[in-house]
């Protein structure tokens, strides 16, 4: 796809349409002293500015931290120039406030539910949280739309922090816990606290399958997927380093059954596309003896992997028993399946996101998201978590 035309379409919404920023500060949803109860989707909210959240229970981990891409960015690029941006409706219009705050999303990304089950706030972006310890220790959210494992992938689209940037963060936060509360308490800490990590799309998306630098002529699919794994590796092992010791790896999505690449490919019926989802395969099966391999050889580390594959094609698969009427065309965007171009006005979207799979191009609905935690949590809908699910892997901690 020519992006050229996504970026011209892009700012070319930025007059058309009114203004409706993000959020400034994403953690605008977090009062950790609240007293108000949960809300569901369908109650009326409080403004951004209150409170909405209350843990129901002591949290079962003292943090939550997270590593990605769009997948669970939470306001990060809302501070970065970048056309990957989702803070504008009518991303969020379904969010907990109804309002748009960098989550590439009509509501909640898998993580907001997570949070809910490990009894902690939302947790902030790094970029849009103050900086004080009170707000860090509850956890903070690295994740960028549009990085990627590899360096590079993604900067098409302008800035983004790709994963070894992120992992230098978490470095830079740990460094400072250090300094405000003591090694002792900071190793107590995050040897306690879960490490989410969700990325590798982008490096199809906007890294091989548009042949970035020649890379198709230099690897193929097999050769790049074992590269991707080894990088992500060596990165969790920099991570062991920092005493991080509970990590959730998550297996990248059937990107094939996307709005984007059914119309770009233009498919039958909607069709997945099979040559894409095949290297997903191939790259989830390689990250998952990858993280194997970890557990045997990071002592008194637990890490699962969760393949985000298998819970989607599930859902794709039973759509009826989930409720979904639309499993193909996304909800926001135009063209054939919607995958055409990208969602940027409130007129281009469907009324009841509920129905679709897809939200936009690339991203699943809130529902999905809310099914795929409940399989990463408890493997409620359909075991995806291997070698345990997280309910078990926190129990198992705790004996």
């Amino acid at each position: 796809m020519d992006f050229s035309v996504i970026k011209i379409l892009f700012i070319f919404s930025f007059f058309v349409y009114p203004e409706a920023k993000a959020l400034i500060y994403p953690q605008d949803l977090i009062t950790h002293d609240s007293v108000f109860d949960f809300p569901s989707l369908n109650q009326s909210f409080p403004t951004s500015s209150s409170p909405i959240f209350r843990p129901p229970t002591a949290p079962l981990v003292p943090a939550l931290f997270i590593i990605g891409d769009s997948s669970v960015d939470c306001g990060t690029n809302n501070f970065l120039g970048t056309f990957a941006r989702a803070d504008r409706l009518p991303y969020g219009r379904d969010f907990d406030t109804h309002q748009p705050t960098g989550r590439f999303c009509n509501g909640r990304i898998p993580v907001d539910y997570l949070a809910v089950r490990l009894g902690l706030p939302f947790v902030p972006s790094y970029l849009g949280q103050a900086g004080s310890i009170k707000e860090m220790v509850l956890g903070v959210n690295y994740a960028s739309a549009g990085a990627g494992i590899i360096f590079s992938s993604g900067s098409e689209l302008g800035q983004h922090i790709s994963l070894a940037q992120q992992i230098e963060q978490v470095t830079d936060t740990v460094q400072q816990f250090i300094v405000n509360i003591g090694e002792d308490a900071t190793t107590d800490l995050i040897s306690n606290s879960l490490f989410y990590i969700s990325i590798g799309s982008n490096d199809f998306i906007h890294y091989y399958l548009l042949n970035a630098s020649n890379v198709q002529n230099v690897y193929l699919p097999w050769s790049f997927n074992q590269f991707l794994a080894q990088t992500i590796k060596q990165e969790i092992k920099n991570l062991y380093n920092d005493q991080v010791r509970k990590v959730v790896v998550m297996g990248l999505a059937p990107i094939g059954c996307a709005p984007y690449y059914l119309w770009l490919y233009s498919s039958e019926n909607g069709e997945c596309v099979k040559n894409i989802n095949d290297m997903i395969l191939e790259l989830n099966f390689a990250v998952r003896y990858m993280v194997s391999e970890l557990n045997e050889e990071l002592v008194d580390a637990t890490i699962i992997f969760c393949d985000a594959f298998e819970g989607s094609m599930d859902i794709i698969q039973n759509y009826n028993r989930y409720g979904f009427n639309v499993t193909d065309e996304a909800c926001c965007g135009l063209g054939e399946y919607k995958g055409w171009i990208m969602c940027v006005s409130p007129e281009m979207a469907c009324s009841n996101a509920s129905s679709h799979i897809w939200w936009d191009q690339f991203h699943p609905t809130d529902a999905v998201n809310a099914i795929l935690a409940d399989n990463v949590w408890s493997s409620l809908h359909t075991p995806m978590c291997y070698p345990m699910n997280l309910q078990d892997m926190l129990a198992q901690s705790t004996r």
